[in-house]
């Protein structure tokens, strides 16, 4: 079991009525507000009117920010801080899911940064000065209202990049706001939740009992529920438990004490939305289960890793090890085709165009060469191709 540090600042509020706390976790930072959300599903399920409403009798200057893409663009973090610096804003609100949280977290870092803010994106570097960010979650997937990072894309140079921005200060997950989710995001969002623990699970460090437990536990936990929302998208407990994981799945907690991957699968499906911007977790579901193929099939010495998902996540058993590694990647597969997410690129209106200069990009400076089991440009377009 290697070191880690354990540092998440934020404040999570969680379970039915929440919402409650949102005028003094705002009143903490100031009255001067930035409203963020997405395409407006919020004001179709009366969200946006239950926070307005709050904004408006605690005397809140509130300036708004809607239609925040899927995939975050740079150029709404361009027109977030610009708003930041015009209006005086102190404190900004993000109302929904990943994809408005972390364009928020963009902006409130990009309000303080002396530069270009795509460069900002792109650079290496830790948490930034940023405004405080609250946020009110409406989508169980990026796991983004309790960790610092955010992905942005800037469809002109075709890059789709991650990088560390700010914690939130204060997180509101309220299960119930997840009621409305249709059923093909709430799909996509449990792949993303399950890729999160994939990315750190399939790791070379075997002595890391916590972070393993934690990790299979946010697995099963998506498998028994994920159906259950799907058939009843109004279930608390669903819904509720799907919330719970998808904070827990990004926070870091499930990989404490292991050797570092690089997110083989992230950073094959960050190419895949730069450049058809599809569903983020739509992405990973197809990508994973040949992932896992390829790599079983390139390094055998992995095998005990997979016997253990099979045995613990899936429940199953068998004395050839092989197949039962096989078996365990079939019965993930077969769970998201169940669930509804299309599990081919061709599905989706993707050839192999664009896979090498996808694989080059994935792949920049060698990074996935430190992954669990190693890959280099030829096997990321192999995998791609798989996928077709």
């Amino acid at each position: 079991m290697l070191n880690f540090i354990h540092d998440i600042p934020t404040r999570l509020y969680f379970g039915r009525g929440q919402i409650a706390h949102l005028d003094e976790a705002l009143r903490a930072f100031g009255t001067r507000v930035l409203l963020t959300y997405g395409g407006g599903s919020i004001k179709k399920t009366g969200l946006y009117g239950e926070v307005m409403d709050i904004l408006n009798k605690g005397g809140f200057a509130v300036t708004e920010l809607g239609g925040i893409e899927p995939n975050p663009r740079i150029e709404s973090v361009e027109e977030g801080v610009r708003l930041c610096k015009e209006r005086g804003v102190e404190v900004i609100l993000a109302v929904g899911g990943g994809s408005t949280i972390d364009c928020s977290k963009a902006i409130a870092a990009g309000v303080f940064y002396e530069g270009d803010l795509w460069q900002m994106v792109e650079s290496e570097h830790g948490a930034l000065k940023a405004l405080p960010l609250v946020d009110i979650l409406t989508l169980s997937a990026t796991g983004s209202e309790f960790d610092g990072g955010g992905v942005i894309s800037n469809l002109k140079l075709r890059k789709k990049l991650g990088n560390m921005f700010t914690y939130p200060a204060v997180s509101i997950c309220d299960p119930s706001y997840t009621f409305s989710v249709p059923a093909y995001h709430t799909a996509a969002g449990a792949a993303d939740i399950m890729s999160h623990i994939f990315e750190g699970y399939f790791s070379r460090t075997e002595d890391s009992d916590l972070s393993d437990s934690i990790a299979e536990g946010v697995l099963t936990a998506a498998i028994k529920y994920l159906p259950i929302a799907l058939q009843e998208p109004d279930h608390y407990a669903a819904r509720a438990n799907l919330m719970a994981i998808s904070s827990v799945a990004c926070s870091g907690i499930p990989e404490y004490g292991k050797q570092p991957t690089f997110w083989p699968c992230h950073a094959m499906e960050h190419e895949l939305s730069a450049y058809y911007d599809i569903t983020h977790g739509v992405g990973l579901a197809i990508l994973t289960p040949r992932w896992m193929r390829h790599i079983l099939k390139k390094d055998p010495s992995c095998l005990w890793r997979f016997t253990r998902f099979a045995r613990k996540v899936w429940g199953l058993e068998n004395d050839d090890e092989l197949a039962l590694a096989q078996e365990g990647i079939d019965q993930l597969e077969n769970f998201y085709r169940e669930a509804g997410i299309p599990m081919t690129l061709s599905e989706l209106g993707i050839g192999t165009e664009h896979f090498k200069a996808m694989a080059a990009h994935a792949n920049r400076g060698g990074r996935l060469e430190k992954a669990f089991v190693p890959l280099n440009n030829e096997d990321i377009e192999e995998i791609f191709r798989a996928c077709l």
